[in-house]
């Protein structure tokens, strides 16, 4: 049973059929669907399209429906074309010709937006209390790390001294600012396509605002011709996605250069990594390389949206079918990583020592520069002064606190006796005090913070 045959003379095309119908895809909102349904029943039966008998026939028969979904005990058959006419046509098998009346006023348009924002309304908190989830693990690893100490990096060259669990807690803002753009887009989500018809209305003189009310959306849209047209919400779902992703690859790249034998900073757990079927040795990092890779997955569902989005006029064009697999995919492949990852990183071993052992005097450098300044010396001329220290010890093969007391007066004679106190590194830490430093008590502010808005 189609739903729009009557003005056809022959059936659609097999081929064309298999072009045409979404249910493959389209079958996940099942339950919004009904429950879009159920909400339209009642609108319009307020409005005087049902009698009292034909909406309770078609309330129960819609829960019974529902029922049949919830409990994976419904059966599709060869003819529904998407998951509209599978509801209708069970819907009739089970009431009668009552059935029938139940699409008055309102079309698939209208109708596919509906349950499509359902879905995201639904989907968005599952994918923020995955999000609290990996947060918390990488809290938890910041606690854990206490005044551990391991060399920072910019350019990929080793910089300046940081604790361990600064390290953790950058990771966790990316998420942070992740979770707040769910949050947002959720506002733009919330706005109730159903009643706009095709494109220009419906008939039928539901309230709209009502029936918004009844979905749990915000308000209804403003405009039906822009309403059954508008996908920036799944646009901007992929865009959040897609920067999940790169923020997830980010991590997962450090942590893959960190398992390394030249770094050798972290171990993974044996339950969270894989083996070589030929190198007996091998212990890979395959679920951070996985992660990795799933980022430029988004990024082309993100990419592959907007191509299809971007050529199209106003109203509803059936080049809008592909925009719910590319959403559907990017939700699964999320709810699938963060929980994943969040496992992985609470077994991940540290390795303090090694960690102290890859920072040397030279990434104090800075610290030189600022005892001069603290001498009265302006930065920039600290700067240099520091700069021909570092290239002095670089020729005679010395570290920076190997350096005698004559030399370093040489440089300048500001230096004193206690310059070689510049180069502890845990030290250098506690001196960055600021908000947002990485020093001890720095991070223990932050850590505070990040609980709090990890409890949001």
């Amino acid at each position: 049973m189609t739903l729009w045959g009557g003005r056809f003379s022959t059936k659609l095309n097999d081929q064309a059929w298999d072009l045409n119908t979404s249910l493959p895809v389209d079958q996940r909102m099942a339950l919004q669907d009904v429950d879009g349904s159920l909400a339209w029943a009642d609108a319009i039966h307020k409005a005087g399209i049902l009698s009292d008998e034909e909406h309770e026939q078609i309330a129960r028969g819609l829960v019974a429906v529902r029922v049949e979904f919830a409990s994976g005990q419904f059966s599709f058959v060869p003819s529904d074309e998407d998951i509209h006419t599978a509801v209708e046509r069970r819907l009739g098998e089970l009431i009668g010709a009552a059935a029938g009346k139940l699409h008055t006023g309102r079309s698939r348009n209208d109708q596919v937006a509906t349950d499509f924002r359902l879905w995201m309304l639904q989907v968005i908190p599952q994918l923020d209390s995955a999000f609290i989830n990996l947060q918390s693990a990488l809290v938890e690893q910041a606690e854990l790390a206490g005044e551990t100490l391991m060399p920072g990096y910019t350019h990929l060259q080793r910089a300046q001294p940081i604790l361990l669990s600064h390290w953790w807690l950058s990771h966790f803002h990316p998420l942070q600012r992740d979770r707040q753009r769910l949050v947002d887009l959720t506002k733009r989500v919330s706005v109730l396509p159903l009643g706009c018809g095709a494109l220009a209305g419906t008939p039928v003189p539901v309230d709209r605002s009502v029936l918004a009310v009844a979905l749990n959306f915000a308000e209804p849209s403003p405009n039906s011709l822009d309403a059954v047209s508008d996908r920036d919400f799944a646009a901007e779902f992929l865009f959040c996605a897609t920067l999940t992703g790169v923020h997830l690859s980010k991590l997962a790249e450090q942590i893959v250069l960190y398992t390394s034998a030249e770094f050798g900073f972290f171990e993974l757990s044996d339950a969270y990594s894989t083996g070589s079927s030929l190198m007996p040795q091998k212990k890979n990092p395959d679920v951070f390389e996985l992660t990795r890779g799933k980022a430029g997955t988004l990024l082309g569902l993100l990419t592959g949206l907007l191509a299809t989005l971007k050529g199209l006029p106003s109203t509803y064009d059936k080049d809008l079918q592909e925009d719910k697999a590319p959403v559907f995919a990017a939700a699964d492949t999320l709810l699938m990583m963060l929980p994943i990852l969040a496992g992985a990183l609470r077994t991940i071993t540290a390795k303090p020592e090694r960690m102290r052992n890859a920072i040397d005097s030279f990434m104090m450098a800075t610290d030189l520069a600022d005892y001069l300044v603290g001498k009265g010396i302006p930065f920039r001329e600290t700067h240099a002064i520091a700069g021909k220290a570092v290239r002095l010890a670089g020729e005679k093969k010395l570290g920076l606190e190997e350096i005698s007391l004559e030399a370093y007066q040489v440089l300048s004679p500001a230096f004193e006796a206690d310059v070689y106190q510049v180069f502890d590194p845990l030290e250098s830490v506690k001196r960055r005090n600021a908000i947002g430093g990485t020093s001890p008590k720095a991070v223990a502010m932050q850590i505070a913070e990040c609980k709090s808005q990890n409890s949001k």
